[in-house]
């Protein structure tokens, strides 16, 4: 009976997907046409061939000018990119799209909470992009290569950003509090530990602007934390393990003891609520990957440029990252490959980051002017590169399972935000792992 339950439950979420998919596929068309089951066109528009290109949320390479850059050395390609704004929405889709073999754009983007997912069951339905000509594995951070390469050694994805760890902190309400500002200075006071930012919480909440906290969200604290562990929920065989890691009970008991203190503010990441707060300065210090500069600039109000700054975090760790992967079932094939391929070339990832401060998966873009000179408009002259190149080189070679995302949700949105709202942590966790359970027995 169990068994059947389970299996009806596959069938109707497969089901809402496939009639969910061709839409949420194609997303917001830009300058491409769409065929109806989430597919451009791909044939023949204006004597040129169309690539269509499969993403979620602004990942930036049209903004940084890099298709226009791509069509000008190769006039006979136009880019056509099809967004939907959120991953949770893009995934199912695009998961259903790859069992079935079907409605697949010729490139689909895959972050990283995905990418072992799609790399152990849809590895046949994708090229293996090792093979490409112009693609040399040396290129990449080891440990990103590996993300997307199957046991058989087949690599399924070319990786274009990483999330190397740091803290934004606003300057101006660690002044207020009594603590320094200086970016060294800053990261000196937790290197090392991740209970010592707590600490620093509290010295700042002994002297806080009114009206403010340390931290954005504890759900932003703890994955910091678990980015920066090796293994976190499942261990390198394949086998949860996120309710008898210690790793990841300590992340969750420091976050708990945070939120319990009141260091952390009530709030879930990327909710209106938390936008909010951003707008309205409501918190001093965020974990931050570079992306999430990106983030900051677009939730908050102009007098806030310059009054930010990056330190080092605790540990060196990783959150978010993305590849494109090359569909087999795709209209341009060789092409997209190719397209691929030059995208995430380390020349053009420094462009990326300039623009957009989506940090390179590709070391050797971490000397590149675009990245070593590299300032935000919210961090002011502060060079930043250097940071987050550090904290990409320091990030541990991490064990990522197929339902990561599942059990990161479980533990922020059905767990330690809990805290904030007066449970315990043993009854957080309760509440995180029954969720959890129940969500990975589906």
């Amino acid at each position: 009976m169990r068994a059947r339950i389970r299996t009806a439950r596959k069938a109707m979420v497969l089901a809402a997907a496939a009639s969910l998919g061709a839409g949420l596929l194609a997303g917001c068309a830009d300058d491409g046409k769409s065929d109806g089951s989430g597919s451009s066109s791909g044939g023949d528009s204006g004597g040129k061939t169309t690539i269509s290109v499969g993403l979620f949320g602004t990942m930036g390479f049209k903004e940084a000018g890099l298709y226009a850059e791509y069509e000008k050395l190769n006039p006979k390609i136009k880019i056509a990119e099809n967004v939907v704004e959120r991953n949770e929405n893009y995934y199912p889709a695009l998961l259903n799209h790859l069992t079935t073999n079907s409605g697949l754009l010729d490139v689909q983007a895959v972050e990283v909470a995905n990418i072992a997912e799609v790399t152990a069951t849809q590895a046949d339905k994708l090229e293996d992009m090792s093979k490409v000509s112009g693609v040399d594995k040396s290129k990449w951070l080891p440990w990103k290569w590996q993300q997307a390469t199957t046991k058989d050694g087949k690599t399924i994805g070319l990786g274009t950003d990483v999330g190397p760890m740091a803290i934004c902190y606003r300057t101006d309400l660690f002044k207020q509090a009594g603590l320094p500002t200086d970016p060294a200075e800053v990261g000196k006071l937790w290197a090392g530990d991740w209970a010592k930012l707590v600490e620093v919480g509290e010295r700042y909440k002994s002297k806080a602007p009114k009206g403010t906290f340390f931290m954005d969200s504890p759900g932003g604290l703890i994955q910091a934390i678990l980015g920066s562990e090796k293994e976190k929920f499942y261990d390198a065989s394949g086998k949860v393990i996120y309710k008898t890691n210690p790793a990841v009970k300590a992340a969750f008991n420091l976050t708990s003891e945070a939120a319990e203190k009141g260091l952390v503010q009530s709030q879930t990441q990327f909710q209106p609520g938390w936008n909010s707060t951003i707008a309205n300065n409501k918190f001093a210090a965020i974990a931050c990957p570079p992306w999430m500069l990106g983030t900051i600039k677009g939730n908050s109000k102009p007098d806030a440029a310059g009054k930010w700054a990056v330190a080092e975090a605790p540990k060196g760790g990783n959150w978010g990252g993305t590849f494109l992967t090359v569909p087999k079932s795709g209209k341009n094939v060789k092409e997209a490959q190719k397209f691929v391929t030059w995208l995430t070339a380390p020349e053009q990832q420094a462009k990326l980051f300039k623009v957009q401060a989506s940090f390179p998966s590709a070391p050797s873009a971490y000397t590149m002017p675009e990245v070593t000179g590299a300032t935000n408009e919210m961090t002011g002259d502060q060079k930043i590169g250097p940071i987050f190149a550090e904290a990409a080189k320091a990030a541990p070679v991490q064990v990522i399972g197929p339902k990561d995302q599942i059990i990161m949700q479980g533990l922020t949105d059905n767990g330690v935000i809990l805290v904030t709202k007066g449970k315990s942590a043993e009854e957080a966790w309760d509440s995180a792992t029954k969720t959890i359970d129940n969500k990975l027995d589906q």
